[in-house]
């Protein structure tokens, strides 16, 4: 393969978990960041890092005085890189270390920037955490695999974001979260939603703001150790028939355990128009939460030739 076909071609995302579980934490030391120097955006959006050229940016943060700071992960150079808008800037390099190490040189580093924030130091949405201070377990840095997943963030926010245009109701960025380590869009109806009571790993305190109102949500889920990665579709509430709805490509399922529409991230990879597929995936799901819960379709969506059915 050369060329442009190699240029769009998905990466395998194997045998990274190591890394995978590492980046994990850093991305949260960094999401955290900022979300204490981000004002609050409804559903939480304000915390989210978003897929770049290089990597993964927080977006520019205003710091006090007039300036704003920009945090990318670089996964061309494999280095965490600080910017402010005054022109002062740090260079952090991206290699195996603990967490704890990580967390240490961000910290030192926003110092010398004159950046003085606090956060709390304790991992979101994952089982038995390990305060940032303490986490030397999490050491394994693979410039290749972090390469690659970026890659993957690359394809996906691409099509992600061509799937998101069409709808004219409120409907979110292509975005990256830290806490569930995955990228998502997600459409909005325009009515409330019950109220959802949360889950272990995401409380009601963070659950209660996100499914204020109905949604459609469909995302990029990296894998985890012993997980392959995979994308996902779900409805908030989850409308009677949707779990029984035909959806595409053929190797989509409805997952009962997670309560949702799963697509092996290597049936896209491997198939022979891997954007094609991933649309099909997205579209079709999100017609199923869609028409299965009586949305107003044709007021939120533009309509023009060619266009998804």
């Amino acid at each position: 393969m050369n060329g442009q076909g190699e240029r769009d071609a998905w990466p395998t995302l194997a045998d990274w978990a190591d890394t995978q579980a590492t980046l994990h934490m850093w991305t949260q030391v960094v999401g955290k960041v900022r979300m204490a120097l981000s004002p609050a955006v409804n559903h939480w959006w304000h915390v989210a890092l978003y897929v770049t050229a290089r990597g993964l940016s927080t977006s520019p943060m205003p710091v006090g005085g007039g300036r704003t700071l920009e945090i990318v992960f670089d996964f061309m150079t494999h280095e965490l890189r600080l910017d402010c808008s005054d022109g002062g800037g740090e260079r952090l390099p991206l290699k195996p270390q603990s967490v704890a190490a990580f967390y240490r040189a961000v910290m030192a580093a926003l110092r010398r920037l004159g950046v003085e924030v606090r956060i709390w130091t304790h991992p979101c949405e994952v089982e038995n955490p390990i305060p940032f201070k303490e986490d030397e377990v999490h050491t394994a840095y693979d410039a290749a695999a972090a390469h690659r997943f970026w890659l993957a963030l690359v394809r996906a926010d691409r099509v992600m974001k061509a799937f998101r245009g069409p709808f004219l109701g409120k409907v979110s960025p292509v975005h990256f979260f830290w806490g569930s380590f995955d990228l998502a869009v997600t459409r909005f109806s325009g009515r409330a939603a019950p109220t959802h009571q949360g889950s272990p790993l995401a409380p009601f305190s963070i659950s209660g703001e996100a499914y204020s109102h109905e949604v459609a949500s469909c995302g990029f889920w990296p894998g985890a150790p012993g997980l392959p990665p995979l994308f996902y579709a779900y409805a908030y509430p989850e409308p009677a028939g949707f779990a029984q709805a035909p959806v595409a490509p053929a190797e989509a399922r409805y997952d009962s355990n997670l309560g949702e529409f799963v697509l092996p991230y290597e049936a896209v990879r491997t198939a022979p128009d891997p954007d094609a597929a991933l649309m099909a995936f997205l579209q079709s799901t999100y017609v199923a939460a869609a028409d299965h819960a009586h949305w107003p379709r044709a007021q939120l969506e533009r309509q023009s030739e060619g266009a998804p059915a």
